[in-house]
């Protein structure tokens, strides 16, 4: 699932995360196409306020 996807983790997962096939970057906060991922709780606020971000961006159809 994450094959080819940026990406970021805890320093400790990034030779998981690259042998999963993700490219690995050492970045507060990484995006790529709705999947948005940090590294450590010190990252929160910065991780917070891209979700809400790219909630704001994705439109969304009625359900009904």
């Amino acid at each position: 699932m994450i094959k080819g996807r940026k990406m970021t983790s805890y320093y400790s997962v990034k030779t998981d995360v690259q042998n999963a096939g993700a490219i690995w970057y050492d970045r507060e906060v990484v995006t790529d196409n709705g999947l948005v991922t940090s590294r450590s709780p010190k990252d929160l606020p910065a991780f917070n306020k891209k979700v809400v971000e790219e909630i704001e961006e994705t439109s969304h159809a009625p359900i009904f």
